[in-house]
């Protein structure tokens, strides 16, 4: 198999798409919001990509094996902008592997015209949250400016480090093929599966692209969580040093 193994499935006609990034990170907000997508909206599979910098495993599904991949589905829905939704398991084991994979992404989406990209994923606060900000970070001051005007939030030097893996390369190398591209990262702890913050992310891309999505299922699992994360804020007070213990400590 060579490094980057592009199989085509289906070669779909697409109307002013947009290429978005769901592949796993923190809190998985990008891969929950990607696999929503899927899940809600009529999609074609159109491309498997396939690489050696992927971990060396395949999953098993009713039986049957599949090698480490990340899919492009077709998406288009009967309101808002065609999408070319990119989703997957896995992101690359080492830095080389980021950058051909994301090149080959690139290069799947301009084989189906895309026009514009959108990485979805969270960044961590640290702390359990209430609400949901949506951060940004674009590639053109034109591209800022519509996203902000749907609510997304810029602060300077957020987040911190950098934005890293595909969802970084796709506005570093995107920016070097001429195509506008944003990231749109929904604030999460980062200790969890984070269904409120990929609904928070994509009610934002929504706005701009223009689809109309349910988001029953969603919430579903939002609640969820929150019943763990309540099991678990239970399960540290019982676990906590009462008054007493803590007096003594400070005798004798």
């Amino acid at each position: 198999m060579d490094e980057f193994d592009i199989e085509v499935l289906a070669d779909p006609d697409l109307e002013d798409p947009v290429l978005v990034e769901g592949l796993p990170g923190v809190g998985h907000v990008g891969k929950l919001a990607a696999e929503h997508l899927l899940e809600e909206l009529d999609s074609e599979l159109v491309r498997r990509v396939y690489s050696t910098h992927f971990p060396p495993q395949v999953s098993i599904d009713d039986r049957t094996a599949q090698l480490a991949s990340a899919e492009f589905h077709a998406v288009t829905p009967e309101e808002g902008r065609d999408m070319l939704v990119l989703s997957g398991d896995h992101q690359a084991q080492d830095s080389e592997g980021h950058y051909g994979l994301t090149d080959a992404f690139l290069d799947v989406g301009e084989d189906f015209g895309v026009e514009e990209v959108f990485a979805l994923g969270g960044v961590p606060t640290g702390e359990l949250i209430e609400e949901y900000d949506v951060l940004g970070a674009t590639t053109t001051d034109e591209f800022a400016d519509r996203l902000e005007a749907s609510g997304v939030v810029f602060r300077e030097d957020e987040p911190a480090g950098g934005i890293v893996g595909v969802s970084g390369l796709l506005l570093g190398l995107g920016e070097r093929r001429d195509i506008p591209a944003a990231c749109l990262m929904g604030e999460t702890s980062g200790y969890l599966v984070d269904p409120k913050s990929a609904q928070a992310v994509l009610e934002i891309l929504q706005d701009v692209v223009g689809f109309d999505v349910d988001y029953e299922s969603l919430e579903e699992r939002a609640d969820e969580m929150e019943e763990v994360v309540r099991k678990i804020q239970e399960m540290e007070q019982q676990n906590a040093p009462s008054p007493a213990d803590e007096d003594l400590r400070y005798i004798g």
